[in-house]
């Protein structure tokens, strides 16, 4: 599987199709979906995958020209954990392959009905854009792993361990799928996702993101009043006491700061790790903090010849169970 901030062909989206998880706020969503969608297309091309009909045509409005739109039937809008998990390998020719992996989708734990669209979104995605599909039986969303493109992977106990996705599965079962299908040979397990994150049991995508094989930017939380100030102290120092897949310790960079946010009558995080790498940027979540200038400095140094441009998008992503990095999901280059 290959970092996601390696060079891509493109990126994928999906069109806010849930109405009752908005509610009032859809048009929000909508505008939000938009932004993303046409701050990437300046750096490469962008797919929006929408529901046939009225939703599409209203993609096609506020996305622009510069946004392919796809029209294929979804549940939901979280392309990072429904849409295909891409690994390139070689072919039988001997030339490079690039095949699309479609694990199981139960909706985060059969919490969020129907599912059912959403479940089939990755071979539909990979059948429209003439990308070979292999199905993988074992529950996995894109968000709850993240890689260095070198044989290393991050994930969290909370998420992959938890009894609404592999049950009858055990640890070393989990790491033996991810290693035969995604080429993992190391697995680094945190102990932990952010405390409210329970409409995806802690997913990784919100603490921790590869920089570069070696370097993992963390999380943390500068608050010791909030419970993920326990938490996100726990990850960083499991991490820094961890070994990547070529046998070093991880570096671990902290972005210290954890902003809130209230918005629809509830209290959300809004975690600057919840970035995306793409072809000449980062596209990071922010919700108006005084700390954000600082924060996205901390990302920029990480990510150098890369423009790092925060949105304020996050508290409407995060109001809908997630951020930047979860709507979105990378095709990579071939070399």
């Amino acid at each position: 599987m290959p970092a996601e901030f390696g060079p891509h062909e493109r990126t994928v989206m999906c069109w806010p199709a849930r109405r009752p998880l908005y509610g009032e706020l859809m048009s929000d969503a909508e505008d939000a979906h938009a932004q993303v969608a046409r701050t990437i297309a300046d750096f490469e091309p962008v797919s929006m995958i929408a529901q046939p009909g009225p939703p599409a045509a209203r993609a096609a409005e506020l996305c622009g020209g510069r946004v392919e739109i796809v029209e294929l039937p979804i549940d939901d809008s979280w392309f990072r954990d429904t849409g295909p998990i891409y690994t390139i390998g070689e072919g039988a020719d001997g030339a490079p392959e690039r095949v699309a992996t479609s694990w199981t989708f139960n909706g985060w734990g059969t919490k969020f009905a129907p599912w059912d669209q959403d479940a089939l979104v990755a071979q539909r995605w990979a059948d429209h854009a003439g990308h070979p599909c292999t199905r993988v039986p074992m529950v996995l969303e894109g968000g709850s792993i993240a890689v260095d493109g070198e044989g290393t992977l991050v994930t969290t106990i909370q998420c992959l361990m938890h009894p609404n996705r592999n049950p009858a599965l055990t640890r070393l079962d989990i790491e033996e799928r991810l290693g035969d299908v995604l080429g993992i040979s190391t697995t680094v397990w945190l102990p932990y996702g952010l405390l409210l994150d329970d409409d995806t049991d802690g997913h990784v995508d919100n603490v921790a993101a590869f920089a570069r094989p070696g370097v993992l930017v963390m999380q943390g939380c500068d608050d010791p009043m909030e419970q993920d100030w326990l938490r996100m102290n726990v990850n960083a120092r499991w991490a820094r006491g961890s070994t990547d897949a070529a046998g070093r310790l991880l570096e671990v960079v902290e972005i210290p700061v954890l902003p809130f946010a209230e918005i629809g009558g509830t209290r959300r995080p809004v975690p600057y790790a919840n970035f995306y790498v793409g072809n000449g940027f980062v596209l990071v979540p922010t919700a108006g903090h005084d700390a954000d200038d600082d924060m996205l400095a901390i990302i920029a140094e990480q990510f150098p010849g890369r423009e790092v441009i925060g949105l304020d998008v996050g508290p409407i992503l995060a109001f809908g169970g997630g951020g930047i990095h979860c709507i979105t999901q990378q095709v990579p280059a071939l070399p």
